[in-house]
């Protein structure tokens, strides 16, 4: 068996995830699927005898979505600039819609208030509820803000499923298509003894808190990718490669299993290996948490992204690209946040069947109100409120999108988290021991101060330290 991941594009809501779930567990060869929403991964495992990525991408594109192999060599290919640029863009796009659509719906909201109250409020002008501005205020929020919802909603209609975009745009188009017809035909409700009411600001509203949610949502998202990113910061950019008795500097991604590196002091390994010549001490306190620097001599084994100290040395390349260990911790961050809680499972369970029962409801509600009170308005307004109040799905989108906070934030502060459970089960956790590593103090020796022995120094002590600077600078010892 063979173990993937995939980045995800074009999913909604913890629907989409199902249903992308669903697409690739469906092919014949693949042993387990898990999709996490928030971070938008599947990790997929497979038989490669039967099946190839190829074939899962290719699946996941007819569900109506699009899937991206990872770059094995870059663990954070996903993050890489192009990405972070069109994140960025995104998000702009987003804030820009969220601003215009709660500007518009106060407007709407406070114009809609002696209709909503019943009573006369002085500074409201007639004009400044008067259907046909509502609308026209309306529009831009219900299909330019609210495309996206359509977009999707519409892709998922053709695969003949039925997402949370679904409800959004059940709900918010009941309401505003009802009141085209007291805008616009009034006498329709009056001539029966109804209220020709207007209900753009339920539109108008609903379209504005899915939207500021969704814009809450894509920021944590990127926050998370930020710290994986600070992770992978800690790789050097570079390396000084030993050839032909020359020095010379080369990309990370050049560095062969073979290569002899020099290191400086104070300079970071670039890729784990093992010193072949000098000697130097190693603070490794980003891999093991040992706050004091590690002594290295010929033989002993060296990781990438750690930091050198006082000597210079030489050493040979054993391992690159994703079989670092610096690789590793971030393919264990990666893969905790793709993982899912125990809570997460009984949420798709839920979301499997969520949004045809909530429609079911929905049409049940309208024809009990209707025949019962008899009043098409009152009926029709229950029923979207049915529809606009599922449309959030909370746990669905909540229950993801802390787990992936929660791991991004803990890898930024030096926590690795192996998983979702082990992250929702840390709420029960009572005592906490920890070994001579596990400090919780600074956990870095600093100088606080310095003696000369026997007039060393002859008096200046300044002159002594650049001394000691000096020679440790480039500081050798031979192999004995």
């Amino acid at each position: 068996m063979a173990s993937t991941t995939l980045k995800l594009r074009g999913m909604s809501c913890a629907s989409c995830a199902r249903n992308v779930e669903k697409a690739i567990s469906s092919v014949a060869g693949v042993n387990e699927c898990i999709v996490n929403f928030g971070a938008e991964l599947a990790t997929v495992e497979y038989d490669r005898s039967k099946i190839d990525i190829a074939t899962i991408q290719n699946v996941v594109s007819e569900a109506g979505y699009s899937a991206f192999l990872l770059s094995e060599q870059n663990p954070t290919a996903q993050e890489d600039e192009a990405e972070k640029r069109e994140q960025a863009r995104e998000i702009r796009l987003l804030m820009r819609k969220v601003v215009v659509s709660a500007i518009l719906s106060v407007i709407i909201v406070i114009g809609s208030i002696p209709m909503m109250t019943g009573l006369h409020v002085p500074f409201i002008s007639a004009w400044w509820h008067n259907p046909l501005l509502q609308l026209v205020l309306t529009i831009p929020i219900q299909f330019w803000c609210g495309l996206s919802f359509y977009h999707h909603a519409w892709k998922a209609f053709q695969r003949h499923t039925a997402t949370m975009d679904t409800l959004v745009v059940l709900g918010t188009s009941t309401a505003f298509i009802y009141s085209l017809f007291p805008t616009f035909f009034p006498d329709l409700f009056t001539s029966q003894g109804l209220q020709a009411d207007v209900y753009y600001e339920a539109s108008a509203v609903v379209i504005s808190l899915i939207l500021l949610g969704r814009l809450l949502e894509s920021r944590a998202k990127r926050q998370t990718g930020e710290a994986i990113g600070k992770l992978i910061g800690l790789q050097a950019k570079t390396a000084r490669l030993i050839r032909n008795n020359e020095e010379v500097d080369i990309p990370i991604a050049e560095v062969q299993i073979g290569d002899v590196i020099l290191v400086r002091p104070g300079e970071k390994i670039p890729v784990d290996g093992e010193v072949i010549y000098g000697t130097s001490t190693i603070d490794e306190s980003m891999v093991t948490g040992e706050s004091v620097p590690i002594r290295k001599q010929p033989g002993n084994e060296v990781i990438g992204a750690t930091i050198n100290k006082t000597g210079s040395f030489k050493f040979k390349t054993t391992r690159i690209g994703k079989d670092t260990v610096l690789a590793q911790i971030v393919q264990l961050v990666q893969q905790a946040q793709a993982s899912k809680a125990p809570i997460q499972r009984l949420a798709d369970r839920v979301t499997g069947f969520f949004v045809p029962i909530v429609i079911a409801i929905a049409l049940f509600t309208f024809i009990i109100w209707f025949n019962i009170m008899g009043n098409f308005t009152l009926a029709l307004i229950t029923t979207v409120g049915v529809l606009i109040i599922a449309c959030p799905c909370a746990l669905g989108l909540a229950t993801p999108t802390s787990v992936m906070v929660g791991t991004g934030k803990g890898a930024e502060n030096g926590i690795l988290i192996k998983g979702a459970e082990s992250l929702e089960l840390a709420h029960k956790i009572k005592t906490i021991v920890l070994d001579k590593t596990g400090t919780i103090t600074q956990g870095k020796p600093t100088v606080t101060d310095f003696v000369t022995i026997n007039g060393t120094a002859n008096g200046n002590e300044i002159r002594l330290l650049q001394l000691a600077a000096s020679v440790e600078r480039h500081y050798r010892t031979r192999q004995k």
